[in-house]
């Protein structure tokens, strides 16, 4: 495999120097991590799942007019995605209770909300990705209202989307996490959705059974996260041609 600058290391994926300017490699980590970052374990194959079920998302997202950062996959843990200026906000959209709102509001998990709730954090994990409103967004300069705007509508129009194609693989989506960046092509500039979509950023509960079969099996220590990553997969119709088999990262430039 080439040797590739090593451009930045997050939580759970790394990014590379892509082949050609514009351009950057996303490998996907098995590490996982919870409560912003204070409980941290191993996930086996979980980058190889997330990057074909981000694959798949991302594709279908963008066959309905949404405009994201991806290109293509590379191999079973890699993807070429463009460079884009990250906003740093995280997108959390929320279409039944759970994770935060029982705590912060004493609710019952698994209450459907009345109507789909968007709210903002600021992306920080020093900060405990604290919660934000327009008000600091626009206040900070983090977006533009013209920008924010176009974000909110994307995200629900994406919720929309993933709602209907979840349930029709037996998946309620429950809430999930969204980020977006400004990509720049010469002198024009739009929005579009980046990072990933997976189990890592989507709470996906069995329709039936309301079983867990996202990261909150890691988070509360449920046991068979594993299995549930490769089920999500299973019923998107996408598990790896080899199944989940570890591959080595590439080679970092120092």
């Amino acid at each position: 495999m080439a040797r590739r600058r090593q451009i930045y290391e997050g939580k759970a994926k790394v990014l590379f120097e892509g082949p050609e300017p514009g351009t950057v490699v996303q490998h996907f980590k098995d590490d996982a991590t919870a409560f912003n970052n204070k409980k941290k374990g191993i996930i086996t194959g979980k980058g190889v799942i997330n990057n074909r079920i981000s694959e798949y998302l991302m594709t279908r997202i963008g066959e309905i007019g949404v405009p994201t950062h991806f290109v293509r996959r590379l191999n079973m843990r890699e993807q070429l995605v463009r460079e884009v200026e990250i906003i740093p906000i995280k997108v959390m959209v929320r279409n039944t209770v759970a994770g935060s709102l029982v705590k912060r509001f004493g609710m019952e998990e698994g209450t459907p909300l009345p109507r789909s709730i968007v709210e903002y954090y600021y992306k920080s994990s020093e900060l405990d990705n604290p919660l934000i409103t327009e008000e600091h967004i626009t206040a900070f300069s983090w977006a533009t209202p013209q920008e924010l705007d176009e974000i909110m509508s994307m995200a629900l129009r994406i919720n929309d989307f993933l709602t209907g194609l979840f349930l029709g693989v037996g998946i309620r989506l429950v809430d999930f996490r969204l980020e977006f960046g400004r990509l720049w092509e010469g002198e024009e500039m739009r929005i579009v959705l980046a990072d990933e979509i997976s189990p890592d950023s989507c709470r996906l509960w069995d329709i039936k059974t309301n079983e867990k079969m996202d990261k909150d099996r890691f988070r509360r220590d449920l046991g068979k996260v594993e299995e549930a990553y490769q089920e999500v997969a299973r019923r998107l119709g996408i598990l790896p041609e080899s199944g989940p088999t570890d591959m080595q990262g590439p080679k970092v430039m120092q």
